[in-house]
């Protein structure tokens, strides 16, 4: 555990101005705090606040920000409260322990829509003090580095939750050092196997290669020289989990996988950037589609470089990023940069971006969003995309993530604009609006008076902006038809129970729902944003919980231990009235799938997990979702048909995914609340005998199973 003196060393190094008094005070109060608290690896617990707040001196950060790692866990862990903080420490300090303390409490690998919720909360927190962020960031990757004392579920639940959402951040604020550690201590846990694997064949390429990284450095060396250019040279081998994505995404073997290795040349000047661009260039072969100036067209986050791959030394392809001494300054410390300290005082660095203007803008953007899943994918858009450069026929540059359409571009200039498109230009050539903008490209969009988005937009667009903007305006001149829906829905519930869905119980439901008011509530059933069972239990929570004598849902599979949890497996959804296995899983329970599921083939020489199971005899509650795969007409009135006669089956729709949209049908997945194999039969039978019913379907998806299966993984 690093002592009060050697941290203020550590924070003196690059700022010789220090409050070191102020530094030393929050030391002692933090391990005051603390006394008597151990991690699970052990140690006394302010050995993590200490090692956070070293992790910050490598950024080089202020004062106010080392002081509030010490204390972060303060306000949560222990009886110390933010008015005792500011006493003692101030009010921005305190600000910074009560923000880092609100990040730690969001439960971000809860279900999905409660971590899109949450990660709105996590913008609109951030968007106030980064800091806040950098902190929580370094706090994780700390997490990270001694996760092995964690109990395993516990580092499956972690390293993915860091997988999804922390590193992504971390790269997308322009701290890629941290992305890439976050991402490799991750991937230690999740899939070990696959990272021992890539780990032992770059030994065995080591060894019938040589050292190629100095071999490499020093041809490219001496080529400079030659330009006589000044510069030092980076040489590294890429990090494990970005070569098995790079794997997984171009689905090569390792054998055959180019560009593991990356160099880094730092020159003094902006134009020997590009000087040694030309030397490199002149002496190997570059590849083509792989360079990428950002110096010229920087990204976001204050991002600069030249980015080139060449054919190197005995064919190998080599990655170059070319930048100067600010630019690598700021390629290395991201958001930081706008923090950093040096002799005592901010660095003045030309290139680093207060990286504020950025999640401001995205929360500003994003908290127009009224779904959501669809705040969650337009932030995971955001977070995980590259950028393309396109310029407007006036010549705006205008970025989009890579992958964008011209439906994207048309919403990134102004909604009116895209709800009217009708075409597009792309370099003067009209092109169909599916097409995938390039860096550099013209595009100019053609427009037509009384056009409205199509419903087929949604799956063309990247954006979360164009997206959002879509579903908005269908939403809008769906509401008439969904309000009708969604009445004629609440009518069977409410009479399932014996109630009339009068006007004053739907107002009653709507208040219950916090919904604005009844139209907005019955638009939302209609849509299947919600479920009749939710409204009903609204107005009657009794009567919705309570009719007749059904079966205890924890008691509802016999051939368990006392209190032993299950689940139902998502891959093949067992029903009441099916055969039925179990699965144990440490830590976990068991999770029951039917007799026949393709799924249990995994578990086939691990017999000593399996448990016979059968479903208890009587009346279950029809909360048992399985997914049936649709295909009907598209005319007038046939998908509000359908959903009366589920609903007249005594079934509510849970979920309503459209998957094909075409002139003359729909392709659609409709999740129903289930009782048992009866009640599925009758929903079938009915809904099989509609003339407009082309084809349906139990749906079953294997893939479903890859979460469990991977946490199993983890557990053996």
């Amino acid at each position: 555990m690093i002592d009060v003196d050697d941290l203020i060393a550590l924070v003196r190094n690059y700022n010789p101005n220090t409050n070191s008094e102020l530094i030393a005070r929050a030391y002692s109060y933090g391990m005051e705090m603390h006394d008597g608290q151990v991690r699970h690896s052990g140690e006394p617990y302010f050995s993590h606040p200490i090692a956070v707040a070293a992790i910050l001196t490598e950024q080089q950060m202020d004062d106010a920000t080392i002081i509030t790692a010490l204390l972060h866990d303060t306000i949560e862990d222990t009886r110390a409260s933010y008015k005792d903080v500011v006493d003692l420490f101030g009010a921005e300090i305190a600000e910074l322990v009560d923000g880092v303390t609100k990040l730690t409490n969001l439960q971000l690998s809860s279900t999905e829509t409660k971590q899109a919720e949450n990660f709105r909360k996590l913008f609109m927190a951030t968007s106030r003090d980064l800091r806040v962020t950098l902190v929580k960031l370094s706090d994780r990757l700390h997490n990270m580095r001694t996760i092995k004392a964690m109990r395993p579920e516990k580092q499956v639940q972690k390293s993915r939750e860091t997988m999804d959402i922390y590193a992504p951040l971390a790269g997308r604020m322009g701290m890629q050092w941290m992305r890439e550690e976050l991402e490799d201590l991750a991937f230690r846990v999740l899939n070990p196997e696959a990272r021992n694997s890539i780990i032992r064949r770059f030994i065995t390429l080591q060894k019938e290669t040589g050292d190629v990284i100095s071999k490499i450095t020093q041809d490219m060396m001496h080529e400079l020289a030659a330009a006589h250019i000044e510069t030092e040279i980076f040489g590294r081998a890429k990090k494990p989990y970005s070569i098995w994505r790079k794997m997984q995404e171009k689905d090569q073997g390792f054998s055959r996988l180019s560009d593991i290795y990356g160099f880094r040349i730092i020159t003094e000047s902006e134009a020997d950037c590009y000087r040694a661009l030309g030397a490199i260039h002149q002496r190997w072969y570059a590849v083509p589609g792989r360079f990428k100036d950002y110096i010229s067209q920087p990204k976001s986050n204050g991002y600069r470089s030249i980015h080139t791959t060449v054919s190197g030394r005995d064919g190998k392809r080599v990655e170059v990023q070319i930048r100067t001494k600010q630019m690598h300054e700021v390629a290395e410390a991201g958001v930081a940069a706008h923090w950093s300290y040096r002799d005592g005082q901010r660095v003045e660095n030309p290139f680093a971006v207060d990286p504020a203007k950025w999640i401001s803008q995205l929360t500003e953007r994003l908290d127009q969003a009224q779904d959501h899943d669809e705040f969650l994918e337009a932030v995971k858009l955001e977070m995980y995309q590259d950028q393309v450069f396109c310029f407007s026929p006036k010549g705006d540059v205008i970025k989009l993530p890579r992958g964008a359409t011209p439906i994207d571009f048309a919403y990134a200039i102004h909604t009116r604009i895209g709800a009217a498109c009708v075409g597009a230009k792309v370099d003067g050539i009209r092109v169909p609006l599916w097409t995938r903008l390039k860096n550099g490209q013209s595009i100019e969009i053609i427009t037509a008076e009384g056009q409205t988005p199509q419903a087929t937009w949604i799956d063309i667009a990247v954006t979360g902006k164009a997206k959002a903007a879509i579903r908005k305006s269908l939403r809008e001149e769906d509401r008439d038809r969904f309000i009708t829906l969604g009445r004629e829905l609440a009518r069977v519930a409410f009479e399932h129970i014996g109630r009339k869905a009068t006007d004053k119980a739907l107002r009653t439901a709507a208040k219950g729902l916090a919904m604005p008011n009844m139209p907005e509530m019955l638009a939302r059933l209609g849509s299947a944003e919600i479920t009749a069972r939710e409204v009903v239990a609204a107005v009657y929570p009794d009567l919705a919980e309570a009719k007749g004598e059904e079966i205890d849902g924890r008691r509802a599979v016999i051939g368990l231990r006392p209190d032993q949890p299950f689940a139902r497996a998502q891959c093949c959804q067992p029903v009441p009235g099916e055969r039925i296995v179990g699965i144990n899983f440490k830590g976990q329970g068991a999770v029951v799938h039917a007799i026949d599921c393709a799924s249990l083939t995994r578990y086939e020489d691990q017999t000593i997990r399996w448990v016979d199971l059968h479903w208890h005899d009587g009346k279950h509650p029809a909360n048992h979702a399985v997914t049936l795969d649709l295909t009907i007409s598209h005319a007038a009135g046939v998908l509000g048909r359908i959903c009366t006669l589920i609903a007249e089956q005594g079934a509510n729709i849970s979920d309503l995914v459209f998957k094909d949209r075409k002139p003359d049908y729909y392709r659609l997945f409709v999740d129903v609340d289930l009782r048992d194999a009866a009640h599925l039969h009758n929903v079938l039978t009915v809904l099989e005998a509609d003339t407009d019913v082309a084809a349906i379907l139990r749906h079953r998806d294997a893939s479903r199973d890859h979460a469990q299966h991977a946490l199993d993984e983890a557990q053996t």
